[in-house]
């Protein structure tokens, strides 16, 4: 029975509690939370102990962590957990830093500790299944992958202002997701980006409508499009190109009803919010965590998906500003 500590009793703390409640092999053993009302309400709903971060750093019948917590305490709480020899499960993004991540790196190597890092969307059914076609070469060698991504309506500025902004923190996990499944490293990144959906969003240096293409060195193509605004609910879209036919993963609907009257065809809006949307994703991730932390097997995606998918977004971000492509052999 692997015994886990959370640390971030917030919204994703909260979503993994309940993963790991329902799974078999593993129980969360205490929460921490820098609001003590926060830890108190997930302690209650698990049956955990509130302890505070050292405590649970340090703890003797604690084997793994969960880091939910801002990002800028990343860098602080996994170093602590690796070298207590914690499994480390950790939100993305590792950190806003790529010297930092490469510091953590060391850090988990030299501790020999399990560390995933939380993109969650490779654990969606539909697009593991997806990235499973494409490896048994059911349309030949990929081309050309374009992944769409849209949140029903932005957060608040108050976010905007700390979250690094949309490719450091939206769009960072269609550059793993492009990565996951190109099955080639990028080598040049082009950006673009404009705040077309609250002024404010660019008042605060951030934008709110962005593209990207990357590109592989054998000339492989993949096209990004996020947008902070979707009238019929959370847009989440991957197609894959290649030389023998195209695969597809469309939205996810409220329902799979579909009306037909003499007005036309309708069917309900896409599912509105990530919680619900990737529900089965969150579960997966967490029985892949567990797995790898009582099987000693490496976690999959690892802290160095986390260090590649930031090298993209810091890439992204100055591609955004100067206008120009960047080069990511020398990024």
């Amino acid at each position: 029975m692997l015994k886990i500590g959370i640390l971030g009793c917030g919204r994703i703390g909260q979503v993994h509690a309940r993963s790991i409640k329902a799974l078999d092999g593993a129980e969360v053993m205490a929460v921490a939370d820098a609001l003590p009302a926060a830890a108190e309400a997930l302690a209650q709903t698990t049956g955990a102990q509130v302890r505070d971060v050292a405590a649970i750093l340090t703890a003797d019948d604690i084997d793994a962590v969960v880091i939910g917590t801002p990002t800028d305490t990343h860098f602080d709480l996994i170093q602590r957990a690796a070298k207590a020899g914690k499994a480390i499960f950790c939100e993305k993004p590792v950190d806003m830093s790529v010297d930092n991540i490469r510091t953590c790196i060391d850090i988990v190597g030299q501790a020999g500790v399990t560390f995933l890092t939380g993109f969650n969307r490779r654990f969606d059914p539909n697009f593991a299944a997806l990235r499973a076609r494409i490896k048994a070469g059911d349309i030949g060698a990929v081309e050309l992958v374009c992944i769409t991504s849209r949140d029903p309506a932005p957060p608040p500025v108050s976010y905007i202002a700390r979250s690094g902004g949309l490719f450091r923190d939206m769009m960072i996990h269609d550059f793993d997701m492009a990565r996951f499944l190109m099955g080639e490293d990028f080598v040049r990144l082009h950006a673009m980006g404009s705040a077309l959906v609250d002024p404010a969003i660019g008042e605060a240096g951030d934008v709110d409508t962005a593209a990207v293409i990357l590109t592989t060195a054998s000339g492989r193509i993949c096209q990004i499009s996020n947008s902070r605004r979707a009238s019929y609910g959370y847009d989440q879209r991957i197609e894959v190109h290649g030389a023998l036919g195209m695969l597809r993963a469309e939205n996810q609907l409220e329902s799979t009803v579909e009306i037909a009257t003499k007005a036309g065809f309708r069917r309900d809006p896409a599912q509105h919010f990530f919680l619900e949307r990737y529900e089965a994703a969150y579960l997966a991730e967490m029985r892949a965590f567990i797995a790898a932390a009582t099987g000693g097997t490496p976690a999959d995606p690892g802290i160095v998906d986390g260090l590649q998918a930031q090298i993209l977004a810091d890439a992204a971000t100055l591609s955004r500003e100067t206008g120009q492509p960047v080069d990511l052999r020398t990024a």
